[in-house]
């Protein structure tokens, strides 16, 4: 029922920072979880980071701790996705998901999926 729409994205160089915003209804309270997820040409879609609406814990992929950092608003309406250090093997698809379940981590889990925003890191 809610529409999740992915913005921010864009074409980089290396080094570079970006920070994506993932826009929804005042219905994100109904949701457990919500999280980020990218897929590159040729590849399964991949978990990033996840925050927990109740608990307010994230989690992370060992591949972006340290360089990604998710977030959300005071309202629960919006969450956001830190990037810095963009390097050419971030170029992917991002995508907003939404879980109904403790855990966010996994593409079986998700209940609602955004149309993508696509990240380009090249020189």
């Amino acid at each position: 029922q809610v529409q999740l729409e992915e913005s921010g994205g864009g074409s980089v160089q290396p080094g570079d920072s970006l920070k994506l915003s993932c826009a929804a209804s005042e219905r994100t309270h109904t949701y457990s979880s919500m999280a980020w997820f990218r897929q590159a040409p040729g590849k399964e879609r991949e978990f990033l980071a996840a925050i927990n609406y109740r608990e307010t814990s994230t989690d992370y992929a060992d591949s972006v701790k340290g360089r990604f950092t998710i977030s959300r608003d005071g309202a629960e309406n919006t969450v956001y996705l830190q990037m810095i250090n963009l390097k050419p093997e971030d170029t992917a698809i991002y995508f907003c998901a939404a879980c109904t379940t403790r855990y966010c981590n996994a593409p079986k889990y998700v209940r609602d999926w955004g149309q993508g925003a696509q990240v380009t890191v090249s020189s």
